[in-house]
């Protein structure tokens, strides 16, 4: 069976869902849910993804993501790949964590209605499993970004909530804003244990999780056409269109070039280098935390050494302990604002 096209282009919508292989649990603690959102942290960092909406059940994960830039499959990759790593790592455990491919439905974000749909169903996830019964519960569940969405809990940098807010009506800031955006989630909490209103929306919520695409007529013609000219004599190619992503090889090698020119260095010195040497750590860090590149591309353009010198860098730098590197990290942060 042929697998399904990914549908890219910059400023798409998607909502992401993925389970256990077999069913089994991709989040055994806290601790493994703390790191999955430090995975997604810097999954944005690398990709410009921003996420509206969020929840981290035991044996899946939803989330509500933009890509400003065409970039989903190289940003779940990475993302994906790296936090089955650490979890590996973190359980001594080995193989798949994830089953199948993830899926990732395209949402028409300039018709309120689908964001709204679609955030209301991640939110509400704890309260269809069951695990909640109570609006207290609800509102303190931790592992859902709808405690930042009701003041609860911090906004975290990669979190954006005025899209969905603006969706659902509430165009005012602050805690007014967060006020309204609780009192609608009750109303939906209530619908959900109310048998009838259950009914109702699992209705709703049935097509959405049945659907390739959450959107009205005209954006899934637009998505349609899209996937013909993707496919159009191009069977072999990447589904990323023309691979021309700022966060692919091209752009690490600016960023590269950006880099050795805020340190005042020439590539050929900074490869002769030791592989310890902090300006090449630095590099070597910038490069790998705010793309997908692999580290293969990056020691290979670098002259870096063994793959492992790519994590060595990275934790140098995670924050950097010694004064000399604080200060290269200033210098580099240039590159990216």
């Amino acid at each position: 069976m042929p697998r399904t096209v990914r549908i890219e282009y910059p400023g798409a919508f998607y909502h992401v869902m993925c389970r256990g292989d077999r069913g089994e649990a991709v989040f055994r603690d806290d601790g493994d849910r703390l790191t999955f959102l430090k995975t997604l942290s810097e999954t944005c960092s690398r990709t410009g993804w921003r996420v509206h909406a969020y929840v981290l059940m035991s044996n899946h994960y939803h989330l509500l993501i933009e890509t400003p830039e065409a970039n989903l499959v190289a940003g779940m990759k990475w993302m994906q790949g790296t936090y089955t790593q650490r979890f590996n790592t973190r359980h001594r455990v080995r193989g798949h964590l994830f089953q199948g491919r993830y899926r990732a439905i395209p949402v028409q974000s300039d018709e309120p209605e689908y964001l709204r749909l679609v955030s209301a169903y991640i939110h509400a996830n704890p309260v269809r499993a069951g695990l909640l019964k109570e609006a207290k519960e609800f509102f303190g569940y931790r592992w859902s970004s709808l405690p930042a969405f009701t003041g609860q809990a911090r906004l975290a940098d990669w979190l954006v909530r005025r899209q969905v807010f603006e969706a659902c009506g509430i165009v005012r800031e602050g805690r007014k804003s967060r006020q309204a955006y609780r009192s609608l989630m009750v109303e939906r909490m209530r619908d959900i244990l109310n048998e009838q209103g259950r009914k109702e929306s699992e209705a709703t919520w049935n097509d959405l999780r049945r659907g390739w695409c959450v959107g009205g007529a005209e954006f899934r013609d637009w998505l349609l056409d899209r996937v013909g000219e993707r496919l159009k004599g191009r069977r072999r190619e990447s589904y990323r269109g023309e691979n021309l992503f700022r966060h692919d090889d091209r752009t690490a090698e600016s960023l590269l070039l950006a880099g050795l020119k805020a340190l005042g260095l020439a590539l050929g010195a900074v490869q002769a280098m030791k592989k310890s040497a902090p300006e090449k750590q630095a590099l070597l860090w910038l490069v790998k935390t705010k793309t997908v590149v692999g580290d293969e591309w990056v020691v290979a353009r670098l002259n870096g050494g063994h793959r492992s010198n790519v994590s060595r860098a990275v934790r140098a730098f995670s924050p950097p302990a010694d004064r000399k590197r604080k200060v290269l990290a200033r210098k580099l942060h240039i590159c990216t604002d």
